[in-house]
């Protein structure tokens, strides 16, 4: 056990995981110390709310379950705001961390500060050290600013890949550490979205906290808005509604989709808390129930998230995407999610594009006695059998894109973020199938659903 600045964590052995803090479930003991947080071996924690201590979470009420619930700020970058491909703020070799290596025999013409240079001559650092005086180069934190010489490669002394997560995209921390305005008009900026969320769950509810995955395809979204102005867009696994709510500022109607009562209502609360945003936009976010174990949609009137006929009549007829944000963690979801897609894909009248984002998360297991990435093989393997499916109803093409499209939200944008593109094309003979008919299986293992 390790306890430092009032949290103590408990080190389970995982090299990459759901976060840096995996199986974490988080406890307070009592309101006057709610930064006295335990983690224990049972839920998990989002990077994004780990790793933004700066950050200002109000706290709003419990859920049914006793999870505290928190409402945070994400900020919608302008376009002097938004992050390219290096840290802000950094030129391209600093961002490389090294210098370049020179080539054999050259020498290094520029020397060590107070040395001799190319010339011969000392430079005025020179001069101090002579009398004694010896000027301290700080960087602008007032750390003492040293350079590094260039670290060779390390020699393969086995035959595993090294892991080493790379940092792509960093957040701004200027803007992270301005201050929270709580007067009533500036929550309502246009730019600034609110997010109800808990903050660490079973592995169960991680649809009620923000995952880097959401920010992904939301940027994604964000820079593409003429693929998606005026469109029907379903979102399967919404979770807290994040990448719904920023689709919905673009395109015509979303329906946003999860399992759960809790979860959904946090989502349409979520809604709410982003009128501000939808209304002069004209979007329209219905939060619906679609679970992925069930082949056929809620109907029922007594159901507080069910669908009307004309909902599901409108979501075949007219949908044209659909996205799905860090949703394949789990194999028996992602088989589930799979059939789903195939089954909805299988009905549409036209072609449909998805939109899938995920985290390929490492983790240690006493099964391989190495860094696996499981979840990652199985959605992998699904995309495959869902690509080489041949019964005559659609096709499906796979691509992955570049994760390089314009950060519009604060997070760190990982190499392990990444962005798949799923285009479905109904085939001829299958236009005059009937949307009610069912389909018994779909690609990915045949194992039995839970």
């Amino acid at each position: 056990m390790t306890e430092e600045g009032g949290v103590c964590v408990q080190l389970l052995g995982s090299v990459r995981s759901w976060a840096a803090l995996s199986r974490s479930t988080l406890l307070y003991h009592d309101s006057s110390a709610m930064d006295h947080i335990t983690f224990h071996h049972d839920t998990v924690l989002s990077d994004v709310h780990m790793l933004l201590p700066n950050a200002r979470h109000l706290m709003t009420r419990l859920t049914a379950v006793g999870q505290p619930v928190f409402i945070s700020k994400f900020k919608i970058l302008s376009d002097g705001e938004k992050h390219g491909s290096d840290v802000p703020g950094r030129s391209s070799k600093e961002a490389e961390g090294y210098e370049q290596p020179r080539e054999d025999g050259e020498q290094d013409t520029k020397g060590p500060q107070g040395t001799a240079g190319e010339d011969g001559e000392e430079g005025e650092e020179g001069e101090d050290c002579r009398d004694g005086k010896v000027e301290a180069f700080l960087d602008e934190d007032g750390d003492l600013d040293i350079t590094h010489r260039p670290r060779e490669t390390p020699k393969e002394t086995s035959g595993r890949d090294l892991v080493r997560p790379i940092i792509l995209q960093q957040s701004n921390p200027v803007l992270e550490e301005e201050e929270d305005n709580t007067d009533d008009e500036a929550d309502r900026s246009f730019d600034i979205i609110k997010i109800e969320h808990t903050m660490a769950t079973t592995l169960e509810d991680v649809g009620k906290q923000v995952w880097r995955g959401a920010f992904l395809l939301a940027d994604f979204i964000l820079s593409e808005p003429l693929m998606f102005r005026g469109a029907t867009v379903l979102e399967l696994g919404a979770g807290t509604g994040l990448t719904s709510i920023v689709t919905a500022t673009i395109a015509k109607r979303v329906y946003c989709t999860d399992v759960g009562e809790d979860l959904l209502g946090m989502c349409k609360r979520n809604v709410t808390l982003n009128r501000h945003m939808l209304e002069p936009a004209g979007g329209d976010v219905r939060v619906r129930q679609l679970d992925w174990l069930q082949q056929d949609l809620c109907t029922d009137d007594d159901v507080e998230f069910g669908w009307t006929e004309d909902e599901v009549a409108d979501m075949y007829d007219n949908t044209k995407i659909i996205i799905a944000a860090d949703v394949c963690y789990d194999d028996d979801l992602t088989d589930g999610f799979f059939r789903t897609l195939y089954r909805l894909c299988s009905n549409f009248p036209r072609t449909c594009t998805i939109f899938i984002s995920l985290e390929k998360r490492m983790n240690f297991t006493l099964r391989h006695m190495d860094v696996s990435c499981d979840a990652y093989n199985h959605f992998r393997h699904c995309l495959s059998q869902l690509q080489a499916l041949l019964d005559g109803r659609c096709s499906f093409r796979v691509q992955q894109l570049p994760s390089t499209c314009a950060q519009f939200l604060l997070y760190e944008r990982i190499e392990q973020l990444e962005l798949w593109k799923v285009t479905a094309t109904p085939l001829p003979l299958d236009q005059a199938r009937s949307d009610s008919e069912p389909v018994s299986s779909g690609p990915g293992p045949t194992s039995e659903q839970k």
